[in-house]
């Protein structure tokens, strides 16, 4: 049998991570000599090439020397932790890739801390080592010093650390001397990472991803943990809640590069994908069909936040998108929950709206774009983090916040911070800038993003991830300016915005089309106020002094996905079609507004 590494690579967001991929594989000749891989190989979806992060965990196998080295991508966010979690099963060691300047990070320690507590191998890279102001050195102190604090045992401690530039492709034991290569990086992985262990007896599979094929249907990936399997053998499929069936293999696939191979058998300690079975979901163990035994479930942590998603039933309903009924909402949510598993759904008294919890805005707002592209149109309310009675104390999320900035800016961002409740934990210098640490509630981050790069014109680097709950922290200052509305459905006219630029700042252009009750601007002042921006300059022979000038508009503020949630108030939506993202007032009629605003808690 061949030898076999299976390695999970965890990182922060934008230390390197899906680089570090991309060389490997380049190194293992993934790729014959006439192809031009290009860059984020693995990243292969849109919203990740755009986006710059890794969203969905996957698998690829790097042949080196006689090895066959698989290697499981992890996304760095902790919003996307439930992949972070099912796929940590799967692996024997890990990379731990840190950047050479900015150090440990929040969502290092968060995937870390899920590593050091399955007992995986750690090997660190310390990445960028090409920057200038780096500090390899300090850092690798700080991952001993953070490592220690997560508990990890004396082996673990006494880990390897490799250093070296992702993008400019080498690897050295010492970063002083580098190489043109990164076959030291290999070396380690063959020399420290243990060979999966041989367990003998009846067969044990934890099923931890899925995949889907239009030819043979829904395919199990894992790794086998025990045994071996065999095309066409009988097994047994253990559910999660205890429920049993049998069942059988059709055929056996292991990966081989990007592809998946058909072999005749897997013994333990492979990543292998299984064709055949039906009704499976992640967390389910496949064992001997005459005494199963079943694996412990993957345990995942506790959604965080909620939102509403409601179908389309604006004015423009059904203009753009091709699934616009709850019935294609509730199926595309139910298809997401297969595999999703840090997500849930719960049903309302309207059969026409849904809650959808989740671990954070950034991992609802992947599936709302992910849906948008895919042609859905639906409506979305303000994000609402989870309160919890704990021991009779009223509790909320809590979360580590860290913050990169220029000193001169740092005393605006600590008020801000402060008054959402952050109380601050630590404040040090890096180079040229401050990193500040606080503990700050769920909520207080919702909107913050947006404020803080205003107030540091676009120089804060800002991370969080979810510790645990805490003491309820009492009210935060909401949103004190109030919206514009429009006040009929038409097409918006410059003459019109021109008129009414000193009541706000404007997130429509003249000739949008816009509908009475959508939200077109903020408002300068608190209270929500209704303007008419489809009137048109009246064609008549009378001129007067003043009347022709040239009219002069701001410039529109376009929101992001994320913006856009984190913006809106209690009493409204975002309305997300495959064109177009649009604010609305829950009531798009005034009247109705008015009786209804006590609903809100207004």
């Amino acid at each position: 049998m061949q030898n076999i590494r299976n390695i999970a690579i965890i990182a922060h967001v934008d230390h390197g991570k899906t680089t570090l991929v991309d060389k490997m594989l380049i190194t293992g000749k993934l790729f014959k000599d006439h192809e031009a891989p290009g860059e984020l190989i693995m990243d292969n979806n849109d919203l990740e090439r755009e986006r710059g992060i890794t969203i969905l965990a996957k698998n690829v196998s790097v042949p080196y020397k006689d090895h066959k080295i698989n290697i499981i991508d992890t996304p760095g966010h902790a919003d996307f932790g439930g992949e972070v979690e099912r796929v940590l099963n799967m692996a024997d060691g890990v990379l731990l890739l840190v950047d050479a300047f900015e150090g440990t990070m929040p969502q290092t320690r968060f995937v870390l801390q899920k590593a050091i507590k399955l007992g995986l191998t750690i090997i660190v890279v310390i990445n960028k080592v090409d920057k200038p102001n780096c500090r390899p050195e300090e850092v690798q102190e700080q991952v001993f010093d953070l490592m220690f604090s997560l508990g990890a045992t004396e082996a673990q401690l006494d880990f390897p650390t490799i250093y070296g530039s992702a993008k400019e492709g080498w690897m050295a034991n010492d970063w002083i001397e580098p190489t043109d290569n990164i076959e030291p990086l290999f070396e380690s992985i063959l020399e420290y990472i243990p060979a999966p262990e041989m367990h003998k007896g009846i067969p044990q599979m934890l099923i931890t991803s899925l995949e889907y094929s239009p030819y043979v249907g829904r395919i199990a990936v894992g790794r086998l943990h025990r045994g071996t399997l065999k095309p066409g053998m009988q097994v047994s499929l253990v559910k999660r809640d205890g429920g049993i069936q049998r069942q059988k293999i059709k055929e056996l696939l292991v990966f081989e590069g990007f592809n998946k191979q058909k072999v005749e058998k897997v013994t333990s300690g492979d990543l292998c994908a299984i064709v055949g079975l039906e009704k499976f979901d992640i967390g389910d163990t496949i064992t001997d069909a005459e005494n199963p035994e079943a694996l412990d479930p993957i345990t995942i942590d506790e959604p965080t936040m909620s939102m509403l998603f409601t179908l389309n039933n604006s004015p423009f309903f059904g203009q753009e998108g091709k699934f616009v009924t709850s019935r294609h909402i509730n199926d595309r949510l139910e298809k997401e929950l297969e595999k999703n598993l840090a997500m849930r759904v719960e049903p309302t008294n309207s059969a026409d709206a849904f809650i959808v919890y989740g671990r954070g805005v950034l991992h609802l707002s992947v599936l709302i774009e992910t849906m948008r592209r895919e042609g859905y149109e639906l409506q979305v309310g303000q994000p609402k983090v989870i309160i919890k009675d704990i021991d009779g104390i009223r509790s909320e999320p809590m979360e580590i916040l860290s913050i990169d900035l220029p000193e001169d800016v740092s005393g605006k961002v600590i008020e801000i911070v402060t008054r959402r409740k952050g109380d601050m934990m630590a404040m040090e210098r890096k180079g040229d800038r401050m990193h500040l640490e606080f503990s700050i509630p769920s909520r207080g981050i919702i909107g913050l993003r947006t404020h803080m790069l205003t107030l540091t014109a676009g120089e804060a680097v800002m991370t969080h991830r979810f510790v645990s709950y805490g003491a309820h922290k009492g009210e935060i200052d909401k949103r004190q300016n109030g919206s514009l509305i429009a006040l009929e459905t038409g097409t918006t006219f410059a003459y019109a915005l021109d008129k009414l630029q000193d009541r706000g700042r404007f997130f429509i252009s003249p000739t949008d089309k816009v509908y009475a009750g959508q939200v077109v601007g903020e408002n300068s002042r608190a209270g929500d106020l209704v303007i008419n921006v489809t009137k048109s300059k009246k064609l008549s022979n009378v001129r007067a002094s003043g009347t022709d000038d040239k009219v002069r508009l701001a410039p529109p503020i376009i929101f992001s996905l994320e913006e856009a949630l984190e913006y809106i108030q209690k009493d409204e939506y975002v309305e997300v079609t495959p064109l177009s993202i649009r604010l609305r007032k829950v009531y798009l009629d005034e009247h109705v507004r008015k009786r209804r605003a006590t609903e809100f808690g207004d």
